[in-house]
């Protein structure tokens, strides 16, 4: 699959969890900085919602990573800009930048230590230990996001 365009759909029980794991944040409770991530789609303009990790660098800059690659909410964020994270009552609106290949290794291994348990089957093998390279091999398949 090209990195440009990889894209891994929920399949088998996976749609059902989602919707089950969506309506977590929705209560108001946060599982691993988990947030429902609100996005305008592209074509509707209607919200279009998702579970998402909120991750936080060292420098306390926040990102959303992509771990199933070029999915639906990265295509209607690029196209919108900004977005929504919600937690119960409360959202949060943001704007967001599309961080460049060449600077996702050290937030790839940073998502990887922190959410590897969660999302480590979408990675092919790859892990918080992988070299700077392999890391790299792979950032075309993982958008990344810094919010502001």
């Amino acid at each position: 699959m090209d990195n440009a365009t990889r894209y891994l759909v929920p399949t088998g029980i996976e749609p059902i969890m989602n919707k089950i794991l969506n309506l977590v944040p929705k209560v108001g409770i946060s599982v691993a900085g988990g947030r429902l991530l609100a996005v305008r789609g592209r074509q509707s303009g209607q919200w279009r919602t998702t579970l998402v990790n909120v991750m936080t660098a060292a420098d306390g800059q926040r990102y959303l990573v992509a771990p199933r690659g070029h999915t639906q909410w990265v295509r209607n964020l690029r196209a919108a800009g900004a977005g929504e994270l919600r937690l119960g009552r409360k959202t949060e609106t943001f704007t967001a930048t599309e961080v460049a290949d060449a600077d996702k290794v050290p937030l790839l291994r940073l998502y990887l230590e922190k959410w590897g348990w969660e999302v480590g089957k979408f990675f092919d093998g790859v892990t918080k230990d992988a070299t700077d390279d392999e890391l790299a091999a792979i950032a075309p398949g993982f958008p990344v996001f810094r919010l502001a």
